[in-house]
């Protein structure tokens, strides 16, 4: 594991790499410029289940600051991303019904232990260190070049993380299908190249495949053991992509490979005066060796500025998923899948109240509403959830932030 103090030795050296090039810019000095972005929600979350109710008062946040400046005939873009998650989620992480990926620590009262056990029903508390890297874009007459390298960050594979999509950015809950899609924002180890020309952009990159372990304070031992890579396009409003990537042993709790291929559309402009952001998507999971180890998820989010002040968000989702099926499979045994399926669907409002420099504070609340496969009913049947909350973000434009 990496401690903190290297961490920090690791952004001085970030910015370090700065100093060998002021000898050969141009006449002019060549200066940083600074971005600042984040989100933080603060509220009441509610999940209304048969049997078992949950409630919390929870953050969900982070924050990151990218600096960017001319080096040679490209230029150099450093990052980091963090997240006090770890401190505002309880360790078994944010209820969500439906919701798996990653797991927690578990004090077992009988043997004085503590276990490891997968999640279900419950979102994972981002890590500490969401992200630290450098990127530095060669820029050619006819196309640029992009090399990177992330202690922590994000490969090639899925769309743009959540967290970042403008069809997303009001809504406090994590989508069912994140596992499907983006999970590898965080990455401990990312080395990524590509090429970016006439709108379309190829890249490549090696990463760590594992999850985050359930220690969400430190960072990881890097390796580079999974691999992927992901065709992109923009245009004007319009992006898309399609990426595959082949994932060592993602979950400890399932020890084999995953492949994983993703696609999807989206759209951030304005229908007449009323800007609009969605995002389509699809993602597949091939658990290798496992008969039955294919699943996929569906995906349809947006974000409707229907007033100057007010945005209307809604989420719509298919999930096949493992729910009662979760547990340990020893190594070299591929344990068929038990799947289920669940349909969601989120609708959701905020209203700003604030819109100053450095706060931009809004009120929000959403519910969403379930359709069951049979084996859920018994235990889920009639099942919703709430959030309402208040916003912040550093800055008083809405939809400006960094990537």
């Amino acid at each position: 594991m990496v401690s903190l103090p290297r961490v920090a030795f690791v952004v001085a050296v970030l910015s370090a790499l700065v100093s060998p090039a002021r000898a050969q810019d141009a006449p002019a000095p060549q200066r940083w410029t600074w971005t600042t972005d984040g989100n933080a929600f603060f509220g009441y979350n509610y999940q209304q289940r048969l049997f078992a109710d949950f409630s919390a008062w929870e953050s969900q946040n982070w924050l990151m600051a990218s600096g960017e400046r001319v080096v040679g005939q490209g230029r150099l873009i450093v990052h980091a991303m963090g997240s006090l998650e770890p401190f505002t989620i309880s360790g078994h992480g944010s209820y969500q019904l439906f919701q798996t990926g990653e797991s927690f620590l578990f004090h077992n009262p009988v043997t004085l232990a503590e276990d490891r056990v997968p999640l279900v029903n419950a979102q994972h508390p981002h890590d500490m260190i969401m992200g630290l890297g450098a990127t530095y874009r060669y820029v050619r007459p006819r196309a640029t070049y992009i090399f990177g390298a992330d202690l922590v960050g994000s490969p090639t594979l899925g769309p743009e993380v959540f967290m970042h999509r403008d069809s997303a950015r009001n809504n406090p809950q994590v989508p069912l299908t994140h596992h499907y899609m983006d999970s590898t924002h965080i990455s401990f180890g990312v080395v990524r190249a590509g090429v970016d020309t006439h709108g379309f952009t190829l890249e490549a990159s090696a990463f760590r495949g594992a999850e985050p372990d359930e220690h969400r304070k430190n960072i990881e031992r890097p390796r580079l053991d999974s691999w992927a890579a992901r065709l992109g396009w923009r245009r004007g409003p319009w992006s898309a992509q399609f990426s595959g990537g082949h994932l060592h042993e993602p979950e400890w709790f399932e020890p084999y490979d995953h492949v994983r291929l993703t696609a999807s559309v989206g759209f951030d402009g304005a229908i007449g005066r009323r800007p609009l952001a969605a995002t389509l998507g699809w993602g597949q999971n091939r658990a290798k060796g496992v008969v039955n180890g294919v699943s996929d998820g569906f995906l349809l989010e947006w974000n409707l500025g229907a007033t100057r002040t007010t945005d209307l968000y809604g989420r719509a989702e298919i999930a096949v998923k493992q729910i009662f099926g979760l547990g340990f499979h020893p190594r070299g045994f591929a344990q068929p899948h038990v799947y289920s399926h669940v349909d969601a669907v989120t609708i959701g409002a905020v209203r700003e109240l604030v819109s100053r420099s450095w706060t931009h504070l809004g009120i929000g609340a959403d519910v969403t509403a379930y359709h069951l496969s049979p084996d859920l009913v018994p235990y889920y049947d009639g099942s919703h959830s709430y959030h309402v909350f208040l916003r912040w973000r550093p800055s008083a434009n809405a939809t400006g932030h960094v990537h």
